[in-house]
């Protein structure tokens, strides 16, 4: 199947160009309007990867349990930031029995100095992202602004009980109260993707169901002129 492809421009304004089945794979952002697009229920035709220039950085959004990490770990080849990955390297360092709430802060601030210093390189980026965490999106989004490129959101839209589901796979549950703050956060940020109200200064979204996301296995990043 055909590399899905989202080339980029940096300073794009506000806005939204509705998703249409069928549509040609390759989309060029335009100056004026961010690109939505939406991959879900399509029955196995959703590409095999997705494409951004050079220097661009990609959030991935979902609920805890929907599949951020494992879709990283199995499509990204460039620099990749997950918090679940910057906990587990804590973990393994301090007593089995230590509770988590305990080094939760030195875990975060652990998982933004990383970040902050792949941002500082200059380097295309996926960041895993929880999506209650508004600000940080807005960082991002600065960042990339700033150096002349784009931010991306991608967004896993699948249901409470399958998310849960997923939590058990990992062995890695959420409190009620937790994954209900989740819940709501996601929510938003969807019904607002959906309607083509982007966070401010994101460039372009794609809204992936289970499957998509199971098909994905690349998200890559080069230089425009390489695709002339």
């Amino acid at each position: 199947m055909t590399l899905q492809r989202y080339a980029t421009t940096a300073g794009v304004a506000h806005g939204a160009l509705p998703a249409q089945p069928g549509a040609p794979a390759r989309e060029i952002v335009g100056p004026h309007a961010p690109v939505v697009r939406d991959l879900r229920q399509r029955d196995g035709r959703s590409p095999r990867g997705l494409h951004f220039a050079a220097g661009d950085v990609v959030v991935v959004s979902g609920l805890p349990g929907s599949g951020k990490s494992t879709l990283i770990d199995r499509a990204v080849s460039a620099h990749a930031i997950d918090s679940q990955n910057t906990r587990d390297r804590w973990a393994a360092r301090l007593p089995r029995l230590l509770p988590y709430a305990l080094y939760r802060p030195l875990v975060r601030v652990a998982h933004y100095w990383g970040l902050w210093r792949v941002l500082r390189s200059g380097a295309s980026v996926v960041v895993h992202d929880c999506g209650t965490q508004a600000w940080v999106r807005g960082w991002l989004a600065r960042d990339a602004r700033r150096r002349g490129h784009a931010l991306h959101l991608v967004l896993l839209d699948v249901t409470p009980r399958t998310a849960r589901e997923g939590q058990r796979e990992r062995g890695r549950g959420v409190s009620g109260y937790a994954f209900a703050r989740h819940r709501k956060a996601v929510g938003r940020l969807l019904r607002d993707t959906e309607s083509g109200l982007l966070p401010l200064g994101c460039a372009s979204a794609v809204l992936l169901d289970r499957e998509a996301a199971g098909l994905l296995t690349r998200i890559t990043f080069a230089d425009a002129q390489s695709e002339a």
